[in-house]
């Protein structure tokens, strides 16, 4: 590798660093174990997670019949999958829909009892301003609806039978 391509790649690296405003980092793209599929919509500046357009990952498809091309998107750790049936997200409804999410934890080879049970606990924190909420999806990953007080970049800390994963998701104003 030449000298000019270090620099190039070490600047690539520094501004990428730089996107975050203090938020802990997140990959911005699928884990290895499971390659994006379709293509990403446009997430807000600095908001690490896309929305997938593409079938859902293998092991998040049970109880779907048909295509399952549908809005989700994947936990940094790919833990967790957000199926988004109120895509785009918005901090308003004034259509009469809701912001639905389905939430499926991918399979654990751990012990049923340990696996299943206890809340989906959710903590959100708004980008950029500190603004913290929580919310809870009785019995664990399954379909909630997830209202948020302001539109923007909300980072989703997610907490489920002793397992965790991160996301973004963006709530528009209306």
């Amino acid at each position: 590798m030449g000298a000019g391509r270090g620099v190039s790649l070490a600047t690539v690296l520094l501004l990428a660093g730089c996107t975050t405003a203090g938020q802990p980092a997140a990959p911005a793209a699928a884990p290895q174990s499971a390659p994006p599929t379709g293509a990403p919509s446009a997430a807000a500046p600095g908001c690490g997670s896309q929305v997938e357009t593409g079938p859902l990952p293998d092991w998040a498809d049970a109880g779907f019949s048909g295509s399952t091309r549908m809005p989700h998107v994947l936990g940094a750790s790919g833990e967790i999958v957000a199926v988004l049936f109120g895509h785009p997200l918005t901090r308003v409804r004034r259509n009469g829909t809701n912001n639905k999410i389905l939430w499926v934890a991918r399979p654990t080879t751990t012990n049923p009892a340990v696996a299943a049970g206890g809340p989906l606990r959710i903590t959100a924190t708004l980008h950029g301003s500190g603004a913290r909420v929580t919310r809870e999806v009785a019995g664990g990953p399954g379909p909630s609806i997830v209202d948020l007080p302001q539109a923007g970049c909300w980072r989703f800390e997610l907490r489920w039978s002793g397992r965790t994963d991160v996301m973004d998701l963006v709530y528009g104003d209306s």
